[in-house]
């Protein structure tokens, strides 16, 4: 393992609002149970400090892991504070192709804890489509609760740790200090419960903090936050092999959705009930790399491609049980993004990228269940947007500017954005951003701002109005006979950008910093640093040094 550190100091310690109520922690897949790869509010990252000397790499690390295909790391998913003997940590999980996990205190830039999971599973020809082992991202519980930017601290109380750092312990004979107890001194409050948890919560008293992943044996592994132990034993979720991702887990069940009939695997979503260990499944072509979305209420909504069960459409379950209900149809193009929800003047809405280039922005509370709905509003479409393997934005992200200003953004491929109607032209992709805005009363997404071109761009991440974008520069294909290992060959280095997320304007580039690329949703972020892992192993924190 190698590890270079930049700036790193000891722990620290500070007090902010729950995890998954738009506070600092990334949970699971594109941030929170609505995807919207939004980090609300931020102590040190803005579109002012970001344009200073000091926003820098911090660290980057080594990890022992082999890709499988053209897999390889997941983006971590964060806790803000750990609090055991050894004082306070903030933790990145990472999950490895190889069926490992990585653990690393994201301070110091160092390893906290790995393990190998020991399900063993069956041996089989691995191809593009099915790579074989871990395919999911780490999670952590996550509720469904959505906030607007009203719901962060006032000015200068941003989420995020601002001061030096500091450590606690317990009373002698007491062992260490609790976070349940250390909310309860903060707010003056007992201990409450968190809805993300069974009975208990998952700060609350004798309630376990645990972080989840899927091994590429389809078994569910519960393991405890600070030493990777486990707190009972896997359960059988998947079949082996499954090509599985976007897990989530909320209210006691965890979620995931599967593609490609990988190992005999069905398409569609899954939800195993941790407390009874019942499987549920709705079998269908789910498109998007995020998973199911889930709205404040815990329903579910996937999108789907052109086969299965409801093709092309935008599809809503219910929770636990998966049973349909309602859905919209995109015409003949398929979906290929997961869902995005956000609020909006008291109603529930959802977007989602089509195959032809058209983001689809629907009410929630009316999808209905016939085949020929209307949507609020549907972007123009683009004549550049048929090639096989090369439209797909995977997923899209949303976030809400200090005006109350609602932002959709999306990686687009190729020469589409002067068809999707921005004032742009690129060659190999962008990152676009659509304003929502109002037309004759009703909804509608204006094009505002097109990034520079990027290489096989990957979906954004926004931190306290600053877009995190990646030109991922993988070398992507319509050729099926084009190995994993001629395609890494032809690919190159990545480059993480920032950019104001209202005008899009530049702001950092990580220039030459990162060799190798990457793939699929492999930013993250949160609490002043943003992460992005590469297929050569390699994961990097970037972010401003903490003070000492």
């Amino acid at each position: 393992m190698i590890i270079v550190c930049f700036g790193c100091v000891v722990a620290w310690a500070s007090v902010a609002n729950a995890q998954g109520r738009g506070g600092a922690d990334w949970t699971t897949s594109n941030g929170d149970a609505q995807r919207s790869s939004w980090v609300r509010a931020d102590a040190k990252i803005s579109k002012e400090t970001i344009q200073k000397p000091g926003f820098q790499l911090l660290w980057k690390m080594k990890l022992k892991n082999e890709p499988r295909q053209l897999n390889s790391l997941t983006a971590p998913v964060t806790l803000e504070r750990l609090i055991g003997y050894r004082g306070f940590r903030m933790l990145g999980f990472v999950g490895g192709s190889s069926d490992s996990i990585f653990v690393i205190d994201t301070d110091l830039g160092r390893m906290e804890w790995e393990k190998q999971l020991t399900s063993a599973t069956p041996a089989q020809v691995a191809s593009l489509e099915c790579p074989g082992g871990m395919t999911a991202n780490v999670t952590r519980p996550t509720i469904t609760a959505m906030l607007s930017l009203t719901g962060a601290p006032g000015p200068g109380g941003g989420f995020g740790r601002s001061g030096p750092a500091k450590s606690a312990v317990g009373e002698p004979g007491k062992g260490a200090v609790t976070l349940a107890l250390i909310s309860s001194a903060a707010s003056g409050a007992a201990p409450r419960p968190n809805p993300a948890n069974p009975p208990g919560g998952q700060f609350g008293r004798g309630a376990p903090n645990l972080v989840y992943a899927l091994s590429g044996a389809g078994m569910l592994h519960f393991m405890h936050v600070s030493n990777g132990a486990d707190y009972k034993p896997p359960a059988p979720f998947l079949p082996p092999n499954a090509n599985a991702h976007g897990l989530i887990v909320i209210d006691n069940v965890a979620y995931v959705v599967t593609e490609g009939s990988c190992g005999g695997t069905p398409n569609g979503v899954w939800a195993l009930d941790i407390a009874t260990g019942q499987v549920t499944t709705w079998k269908a072509d789910i498109a998007g790399l995020a998973g199911p979305a889930f709205d404040a209420d815990g329903t579910l909504y996937v999108t789907t491609g052109s086969g299965g069960e409801l093709p092309n459409s935008l599809v809503a379950l219910e929770p636990k049980t998966l049973k349909v209900k309602g859905w919209y149809k995109a015409g003949n193009q398929e979906f290929t993004s997961s869902p995005v929800i956000f609020e909006y003047k008291g109603k529930t809405l959802i977007a989602a990228g089509a195959k032809d280039g058209r983001v689809h922005l629907l009410d929630g509370a009316n999808l209905g269940g016939a085949d020929h709905q209307t949507a609020l509003f549907t972007t123009p479409a683009s004549s550049k947007a048929s090639g096989a393997g090369t439209t797909a934005p995977g997923a899209l992200a949303s976030w809400q500017d200090a005006s109350g200003a609602r932002w959709i953004l999306a990686p687009v491929v190729g020469a589409q954005t002067a068809d999707l109607g921005f004032k742009s032209a690129v060659t190999n992709g962008a990152v676009v951003a659509w304003k929502l805005v109002e037309q004759n009363g009703a909804p509608a997404l204006q094009p505002a701002w097109a990034s520079r071109d990027l290489v096989s761009p990957l979906p954004p991440t926004i931190v306290n109005g600053v877009a995190f974008v990646t030109s991922s520069g993988e070398f992507r294909a319509s050729d099926g006979k084009m190995t994993a290992a001629e395609r890494a060959r032809r690919s190159s280095g990545a480059v993480l950008y920032a950019l104001d997320g209202e005008t899009g304007k530049e702001l950092w580039n990580s220039g030459t910093t990162i060799a190798s690329f990457t793939r699929g949703a492999a930013l993250s972020g949160g609490m002043g640093q943003i992460y992005l892992t590469t297929y050569d192993g390699m994961i990097y924190a970037f972010g401003f040094p903490m003070e000492h």
